[in-house]
């Protein structure tokens, strides 16, 4: 009888398992526009590493660069906003699960530009570039160097 109750409660955990994983993955909540081919190879990436994602398709990107305290000099094509941080351009998800995981008094985390070879931007080649760390001040921090 035991065995039977412990194999039933084994095999509904097995099953019920991956739903609670998907309700407690993180939502990024992604503002670009709606041609813009890398963002969704982003948006792509984002999903395939676990997280849910909400596309907004908007003219002008910036305006939530802007509210998320990212300095335009930091700007990329699309801004994402995650547990109160804002995630600008091409950033790996690895980078966005390390900062979700270390919670740090910051803004949020930029890639500058669109490097190739960052998530959406893949290519012929692969361009060295830095994920920043965007502080509460405004100021910068090297988060990972990618070669």
């Amino acid at each position: 009888m035991k065995r039977r109750l412990f194999s039933q409660v084994a095999l509904a955990a097995a099953l019920f398992t991956p739903v609670f994983a998907m309700a407690a993955a993180p939502i990024i909540e992604v503002f670009k526009t709606e041609s813009c081919g890398c963002c969704g190879a982003w948006v792509e990436h984002l999903k395939a590493n676990g997280f849910a994602t909400r596309v907004v398709n908007v003219e002008n990107p910036s305006d939530y660069r802007q509210r998320g305290g990212i300095p335009d000099k930091l700007g990329s094509c699309h801004t994402g906003m995650v547990q109160g941080y804002a995630i600008e351009g091409h950033v790996p998800a690895s980078d966005i699960k390390r900062l979700l995981a270390q919670k740090p008094k910051a803004k949020g985390l930029a890639v500058p530009a669109m490097p190739l070879g960052s998530p959406g931007m893949e290519g012929p080649r692969k361009d060295p570039y830095d994920v920043l760390l965007v502080q509460a001040n405004g100021s910068t921090k090297v988060f990972k160097h990618y070669n």
